[in-house]
């Protein structure tokens, strides 16, 4: 059976249109629990409480507020947020095409596949072969859910792969992120790092050898519990002492079955450079919006 899709479209690009349909490309599978009473098992609902006038608010008795101040809301009803909204369109509007480089996955929100509807099959083709042979992206826009969302379209294997992403000004400014002293390392230090890294390296990314092992452990319990049987609980692995990072790389080639070669002899102790060596904290730089 084949994936259904959950919306429809049009790219559009100077005068071609290229009619396609969206599908759903990932969603959560974590177990999820429902709220009940101790004392009866039954479900319990979610209610909304004033605490001024010690009551339980109904639905139709909610407005929405904007709260400008501690404690000061300006309200709107849904007349007019619905005013607000952007103009529906099925019409996904591309703006630039850029670098495929210069697309940056921390700004993904979520992703969708994109696949042709009746009568776009040669065009949705054309458009993902000359992306790739240009190595570009396509940038665009496309009202969803009454917002206007900032999109991108990019070839994915056989067929197109389309992102809603972030606005740069909700993409927090990695500038404003204390990164720590910084360090002069010995060649010692640096060859031990790139053997582990050896090590441990693969081709590609095989992802489907990767499992969520805390949602198979909590779908044990509920099937054990389904079957009357007693949860059994495995106990904690025991946890890795902090020790000499030279010492640390060291073991960790040893487990992971490095070749045997000359002793490597201990480095001197790596000096700090900077404020930092100082033992001073290292300066923040300049706080910016995330490009």
């Amino acid at each position: 059976m084949g994936a259904r899709a959950i919306s429809s479209g049009t790219i559009s690009f100077g005068l071609v249109s290229i009619p396609v349909k969206l599908y759903t490309a990932a969603s959560s599978e974590q177990v999820r629990f429902n709220m009940l009473h101790r004392k009866c098992g039954g479900r319990l609902k979610m209610q909304y409480y004033c605490p001024v006038d010690d009551e339980v608010v109904e639905r139709g008795d909610i407005v929405k507020g904007y709260e400008y101040a501690r404690g000061q809301y300006v309200r709107f009803d849904d007349e007019e947020l619905k005013s607000l909204e952007a103009e529906k369109s099925n019409s996904i509007e591309i703006v630039e095409f850029v670098p495929l480089d210069t697309f940056d996955l921390i700004q993904v929100e979520r992703s969708y596949y994109l696949g042709p509807d009746k009568g776009g099959d040669k065009a949705y083709r054309l458009l993902g072969e000359a992306m790739r042979e240009k190595n570009r992206v396509a940038v665009g826009r496309w009202a969803s859910r009454g917002k206007e969302q900032l999109v991108v379209i990019r070839p994915y294997r056989d067929g197109l792969l389309f992102h809603q992403l972030y606005y740069a000004d909700e993409v927090r400014a990695f500038d404003d992120i204390d990164t720590g002293a910084t360090f002069q390392f010995s060649d010692v230090e640096r060859e031990l790092a790139q053997k582990l890294i050896d090590q441990l390296s693969s081709d590609e990314l095989q992802a489907e050898k990767y499992h969520d092992s805390f949602r198979e452990r909590v779908q044990q319990a509920v099937d054990q519990k389904v079957a009357g049987e007693q949860v059994t609980v495995a106990p904690e692995a025991p946890r890795a002492h902090v020790i000499d990072l030279f010492e640390a790389l060291k073991q960790s080639l040893a487990k992971e079955g490095a070749k045997e070669g000359p002793p490597l002899k201990p480095p001197k102790k790596a000096k700090e450079t900077g404020t930092a060596a100082e033992g001073a904290r290292p300066r923040r730089g300049r706080k910016r919006s995330a490009s």
